[in-house]
């Protein structure tokens, strides 16, 4: 089976199995573990921020970061297809008691125009904005990447207006290799950026929330209180540091097959976008129907929307399995 259902499905490589099973480890929630320490003292240098907190997730980073800038009662804006509104089970309502408040933006890209008309002024009756966050990649909006300058004019018109400003960067990597900007310069401009190394990077598991130190601290009790405070962390932090090491620059590689995929569609008469990342969006007839035939022969997608496919290349998809999967798209009624 191919698996295009997401970039959440890679398996680790024989090379960073083996440095999961050679890793020193200690106890993490007595800060011991040299490993997990080594690898938030690269993510808090990759970020080019004061210090990182190694979790089990990027929702637990979202969380804890919407918990760090909030307090009860406030409004979080973000945009309409952004995961802590559609994919975290309600969590900033639960943990943080705040609400959300969305913002359409084309392809999951905010406009400053649209969250500066979103920012209500003081009033009894308004619950306080006190946090912007931005989705880069955008998942919804195709894995587009927001222009540089962009992100810099939202996380300034946050400040300005005195709400926080938090990135999640679930495929920050995705962004950085396509823009060509690393991620310190991308993102220089937010407060606190989380991470994923379970997505495009190819480890088992694990994100990283970055920001200032003090924060960054008072998120290691947050996610202690969640249940993310784990021991011999080593073993998970170790297929994270490989991932940091080996996995970055091979994500265009992905990004090349998810274009050849979408040119290939676009030949046999499908309506798709060329992507910017690694995600390709297939509009088409009953989806779900669709991806019950793509998987008969062979190719597993997921139906984002009744008439929606979503594939997303990585690691464990090659270029070799290009013929295949455009064979079992021709064969789909249309």
């Amino acid at each position: 089976m191919i698996d295009l259902r997401s970039d959440t499905v890679t398996r680790p490589t024989g090379a960073m199995r083996k440095a999961m099973a050679e890793a020193e480890v200690g106890d993490d929630v007595f800060g011991d573990d040299p490993t997990v320490n080594r690898l938030e003292a690269l993510c808090a240098e990759i970020s080019g921020k004061e210090a990182a907190l190694f979790v089990p997730s990027g929702t637990m980073a979202n969380q804890i970061a919407i918990r760090l800038h909030t307090r009860p009662g406030d409004e979080v804006l973000m945009e309409s297809g952004a995961h802590p509104f559609n994919h975290e089970a309600g969590g900033a309502a639960v943990i943080s008691g705040v609400q959300i408040r969305t913002i359409f933006g084309a392809r999951g890209i905010l406009d400053p125009a649209e969250v500066q008309a979103a920012i209500r002024p003081p009033n009894v009756h308004f619950a306080p904005p006190t946090l912007l966050c931005v989705e880069d990649t955008s998942n919804r909006g195709g894995g587009s990447v927001h222009p540089a300058d962009r992100l810099q004019d939202l996380a300034e018109l946050a400040h300005k207006n005195g709400l926080s400003a938090h990135l999640d960067g679930a495929r920050a990597f995705n962004a950085g290799v396509a823009s060509g900007i690393p991620l310190h310069e991308r993102y220089r401009c937010y407060d606190t950026i989380s991470f994923c190394f379970s997505k495009g990077l190819g480890a088992p598991v694990g994100s990283a929330l970055c920001g200032p130190r003090d924060l960054i601290e008072t998120g290691r009790r947050v996610r202690k209180m969640l249940g993310g405070g784990m021991r011999q962390a080593g073993i998970l932090a170790a297929g994270a540091l490989h991932a940091l090491t080996h996995h970055i620059d091979r994500l265009d590689e992905d990004h090349q097959l998810a274009k050849s995929i979408a040119e290939g569609l676009l030949s046999l008469g499908y309506c798709v976008e060329t992507p910017e990342t690694n995600m390709v969006y297939v509009p088409i007839l009953n989806a779900p129907q669709a991806a019950i035939e793509l998987a008969n022969s062979g190719v597993a997608c997921i139906a984002v929307a009744p008439d929606r496919l979503r594939l997303v290349t990585h690691l464990d998809v090659r270029r070799s399995d290009l013929p295949t999967i455009l064979t079992a798209f021709s064969r789909l009624p249309r």
